[in-house]
């Protein structure tokens, strides 16, 4: 792999499995909520947000692991605009990741969800 440390790497692979979580989270608490309280006026702001939390999480998703194989298939060396925008979107992902961690607490919270 060209010009990525390991430490870049791992965190790659961290916040990937951070969205991966999210993403099965998001569709589980979604349906739990679907199911026990149906679709109303009540359940739709949930409903959508956790469908946002896992839309933007395979973004994210999809987003870094694009970047990481551009890096891979580059050599000798990644370009510098390649290596900023991975290096972007990982800051980026990471508050992506905490705002979807706390939405999804937020709403297990309102709705007493285990």
């Amino acid at each position: 792999m060209a010009d990525l440390s390991e430490t870049t790497t791992t965190t790659v692979f961290n916040l990937q499995r951070r969205l991966l979580k999210m993403i099965n989270e998001a569709t589980k608490y979604a349906l739990i909520i679907f199911e026990q309280f149906g679709e109303t006026e009540e359940t739709m702001p949930e409903l959508d947000e956790l469908q946002n939390v896992r839309e933007r999480s395979a973004s994210y998703y999809i987003r870094l692991y694009r970047l990481l194989l551009q890096v891979a298939e580059s050599q000798p060396t990644a370009t510098s605009a390649t290596l900023e925008l991975l290096t972007q979107s990982i800051d980026q992902t990471q508050a992506i990741a905490d705002a979807g961690e706390a939405s999804i607490q937020e709403i297990r919270r309102n709705w007493n969800l285990s």
